[in-house]
């Protein structure tokens, strides 16, 4: 148990932040397994939509420190190609 109010602070501010990172990453996971589960299915409008949420919750993440960037651009343009070969 934090014994100084410095120590209680810092217990208060880890949570607050911890709630923030859970939120965050539940979004994330959440919209791509809609992007995911819109490629499995085969519906082009469908999966285009689903990628064009998907973008910028998944950029935004990487800005947030969820993600390293390059990760986050690679993410999305792996995603961005399978749509592009679903087509065909």
């Amino acid at each position: 148990m934090a014994n100084t109010s410095s120590a209680r602070k810092a217990t208060r501010v880890i949570a607050k932040r911890t709630a923030v990172n859970k939120a965050r990453r539940s979004r994330l996971r959440t919209t791509l397994g809609k992007v995911e589960e819109a490629l499995a299915s085969g519906d082009r409008a469908k999966a285009a939509l689903a990628l064009k949420e998907a973008e910028p919750v998944i950029m935004r993440a990487s800005q947030k420190g969820m993600l390293h960037p390059n990760a986050a651009s690679r993410k999305v343009s792996r995603l961005t190609k399978r749509l592009a070969t679903l087509g065909k």
